[in-house]
């Protein structure tokens, strides 16, 4: 399953080049003017897990498929697109799709890279980009009103706690807060979600550091870390201009330049477990001869529709899952010796599957 995950910013803070480092594509042209990227580019990369790799080589499997994430590169923000200024309508558009957004914020002063607003304040940029999105989700709010008090002037019963929905939401963004503050019920996520709104979806601020910067940030990062929290967000530090070298080195290579740096991992991987984190995904394992495969799904996801992501079938038929912690894999050697030492589980409907759980479903066909 993996997810999409929505990179936004106003022009020249980074974004494209941490694009391309990252998807390790040139697909989007970095240059130092605004609007550089158009058409929201799309790159997929591979989840980095290192108990992949550990149970491939136990089960002796002949391909190593990792889960995957999508990273979408939309069209630099200005202030004005809830308006339509720019390419605001585009941008917003595009926006709607992605589970996640992705606030890169400048965090380094380079006089030879222009800013859109002639000062570096990472903070004003992502409260224009906040604000731009807030305006638009009460735009689309408001539409809705009118549509729904007829529908409550005719008996219908979801349209008074829709409206009390959206009213609540208005009244959370009208006081310059994004929707993801708004207070709901476990009964109302599924009618808040179809609201569709800009603010509600999770968000990560991206920290875009100078070389020096990079491992342990600067006093930018450090306000970017203070808004995040209240703001009910997450926030990670890394260099675009680390990130487009590491780009071009094998992995060794890799090792060795972020060894002379201080750091301990590609900034890929955090904006990765950062994006876990926000979404509330979990990894699961499938493997044998023919393969090793890592499948993503959310927290709290039951046995039938965990096996429902590999196929609905699997889901439709599903009878039990046999069960093996990674833990008891690794140390036992494998799916034979687990089950010789009573490891493997066979596990019912009502099983919560656990990160790192190494499962193998039974289904009727």
């Amino acid at each position: 399953m993996g997810f999409k995950c929505g990179i936004v910013g106003l022009p020249n803070v980074g974004k494209s080049t941490l694009f391309n480092a990252l998807t390790r594509t040139a697909a989007a042209q970095a240059a130092n003017f605004p609007f550089c990227t158009i058409e929201p580019n799309v790159g997929e990369v591979s989840v980095p897990d290192e108990r992949l790799d550990k149970i491939a080589a136990i089960g002796k499997s002949a391909e190593i498929i990792p889960t995957r994430l999508s990273f979408v590169d939309i069209a630099g923000l200005v202030k004005g697109a809830a308006q339509g200024e720019g390419l605001g309508n585009q941008f917003l558009a595009n926006i709607r799709e992605v589970d996640a957004i992705a606030y890169v914020l400048r965090c380094f002063e380079n006089d030879d890279i222009v800013h859109v607003s002639g000062k570096i304040d990472p903070l004003t940029d992502a409260e224009v980009v906040e604000t731009e999105l807030m305006l638009a989700d009460m735009e689309s709010l408001e539409k809705r009103i009118p549509n729904l008090e007829k529908k409550l002037r005719g008996q219908d019963k979801d349209a008074k706690a829709t409206i009390d929905l959206i009213n609540r939401a208005l009244d959370v963004l009208r006081d310059g807060k994004p929707a993801r503050h708004v207070e709901i019920s476990e009964d109302e996520k599924k009618a808040f979600k179809e609201l569709n709104l800009l603010t509600s979806k999770p968000a990560l601020y991206i920290c875009n550091v100078d070389e020096d910067s990079a491992a342990e940030g600067n006093e930018l990062t450090k306000k970017v870390e203070e808004y995040a929290k209240a703001q009910n967000a997450r926030m990670v530090i890394i260099s675009a201009e680390i990130e487009s070298q590491l780009s071009q080195l094998d992995d060794e290579e890799q090792a060795e330049f972020l060894e002379s740096l201080g750091l301990e991992e590609p900034g890929l991987n955090r904006i990765i477990r950062e994006g876990y984190k926000l979404l509330n995904l979990q990894t699961y394992f499938t493997v044998g001869p023919k393969e090793a495969r890592a499948w993503t799904i959310t927290e709290g996801t039951k046995a039938p529709q965990a096996a429902g992501v590999i196929h609905t079938d699997f889901e439709r038929g599903f009878i039990r899952a046999q069960t093996i912690a990674y833990d008891d894999f690794v140390a036992l050697g494998g799916e034979a010796a687990a089950k010789e030492a009573g490891k493997a589980r066979d596990e019912g409907k009502e099983y919560v599957v656990k990160d790192g759980d190494i499962m193998l479903f039974k289904f009727n066909t």
